[in-house]
């Protein structure tokens, strides 16, 4: 099967070079796309189901993060390869979670290397039915996800939100009923988005705060808080076990709560040594 490749970057030069190179590199893929915002991006990617997208990360309208996240939903995942301008600090990020970048201005060698991977792991998806070699990818990228927000939007006081530790929240205010509610983190069980609220289920109970379950999680620990579902993030520390049911789905049992959380697929990689 011929790969297909999407561009998205909003500096057309760079854009234009990077789709030279790979032409050069990989002569048996086939460009479907070259885009220069993150809306362009999303519905390019929603018509051609490109095997791998090439991200810029900074792009009007929608981030390249933002077009990630969006893509680890697609029924058959592409794989992306994030085109960045970030340090060698932020770059530790993209190498704990195994997700290939390269870096602007775009020097052949390092494209090379990245073919040679991309090549590697579609090769190692096609002899191994499941779980393909591109979900998994696309599960180390939802992680990689929120620990990039932290650098790119360092934590700054929120709606109902408004103590932190170093660059973390200590506390959430919540309104319940006639009184102002707070909730130290420590005591967060789950958080779950509903419509333009998210509901903080703690210790004491559940409160609604108006406030979008991305901004609030921007500001929590990623190595305590850990996304499961678009709209739904546990605290690590209150989960019991994950459990594998069918179809090759996980649940999480919690301590001390009746309920369990479903985990997306894209997230399963996380528990699967629990």
């Amino acid at each position: 099967m011929t790969p297909t490749l999407l561009i998205a970057d909003d500096e057309p030069l760079l854009a234009r070079v990077l789709e030279s190179e790979l032409t050069a590199l990989w002569p048996e893929a086939r460009i479907v796309g070259v885009v220069h915002d993150g809306v362009s991006a999303l519905d390019a990617a929603r018509q051609h189901q490109p095997t791998v997208v090439f991200l810029d990360i900074r792009m009007p309208g929608m981030s390249g993060m933002d077009v990630a996240r969006e893509l680890v939903d697609f029924d058959v995942p592409p794989l992306v390869v994030f085109v960045t301008a970030y340090d060698q600090f932020a770059l530790e990020a993209f190498e704990r979670a195994a997700v290939d970048y390269v870096l602007k201005p775009v020097q052949h060698e390092r494209l090379e290397a990245t073919v040679s991977r991309l090549k590697a792991r579609l090769a190692a998806a096609l002899a191994d039915a499941e779980p393909s070699t591109a979900q998994i990818d696309n599960g180390q990228l939802a992680q990689l996800l929120h620990r990039l927000e932290a650098l790119e939007h360092p934590a700054s006081g929120a709606r109902g939100a408004p103590e932190q530790q170093g660059n973390y929240l200590r506390f959430i205010k919540a309104l319940v009923g006639q009184e102002v509610r707070i909730i130290p983190v420590d005591e967060v069980i789950y958080l779950e988005a509903t419509d333009k609220y998210v509901n903080v289920v703690s210790v004491g109970g559940e409160a609604l705060i108006r406030t979008s379950l991305r901004e609030l999680t921007q500001q929590l620990d990623p190595e305590r808080f850990w996304q499961i579902h678009r709209g739904t993030v546990v605290n690590i520390a209150c989960v019991a076990s994950a459990v594998t049911q069918s179809l090759g789905r996980v649940s999480l049992r919690l301590r001390d709560r009746p309920e369990s959380l479903p985990v997306a697929r894209q997230y399963a990689y996380l528990f699967k040594q629990m």
